[in-house]
């Protein structure tokens, strides 16, 4: 996915109630946020981490909030727990987490969670500069290859 799009693909999995990458590939036009493998953060301010949050239940992520707050790290940043409920709810209905400069001024990035039998395991993402992710890149090329290459990693998750 990397390398067709160009940009920067993420693997991440919830661990602690945070978001820990196990994965990234750059393609050749890659620039992120500088996210290491192994980087532990708050789920609510990236892409991975509201597309995993979006398919568990309310009260859990009360918990994660609870044990964590919702500090900022941009003024983009998602800092009241209602507005996160009704962004989780946009994410649910969508289909995909959109974070739009809430980690880090200049970088936007998709994500979609990974499922198996209905059980969120992760969540894969693409990341870039804000410039390369406008709304009609993201709906009309990024988000088709996200989709293609989550169901692509969910199938082999189900069947290896």
């Amino acid at each position: 996915m990397a390398e067709t799009t160009g940009e920067v693909a993420n693997l991440g999995v919830k661990e602690g109630g945070q978001r820990v990458i196990v994965y990234q590939s750059e393609g050749s036009e890659a620039v992120y946020d500088n996210a290491p493998i192994g980087e532990f953060t708050n789920m609510h301010w990236t892409a991975l981490g509201k597309a995993i949050l979006a398919e568990l239940p309310e009260d859990y992520v009360q918990k994660i909030v609870d044990q964590y707050g919702l500090p900022t790290a941009t003024e983009n940043t998602i800092a009241e727990f209602d507005q996160l409920l009704e962004e989780l709810a946009t994410i649910r209905e969508q289909g995909f987490a959109l974070e739009d400069e809430e980690r880090r001024t200049g970088i936007r990035s998709i994500a979609v969670p990974l499922k198996v039998e209905e059980n969120v395991v992760g969540a894969v993402s693409i990341s870039g500069p804000k410039e390369r992710f406008n709304d009609s890149r993201i709906t009309n090329e990024l988000l088709p290859a996200l989709k293609d290459r989550t169901n692509v990693i969910e199938v082999k998750i189900a069947y290896e």
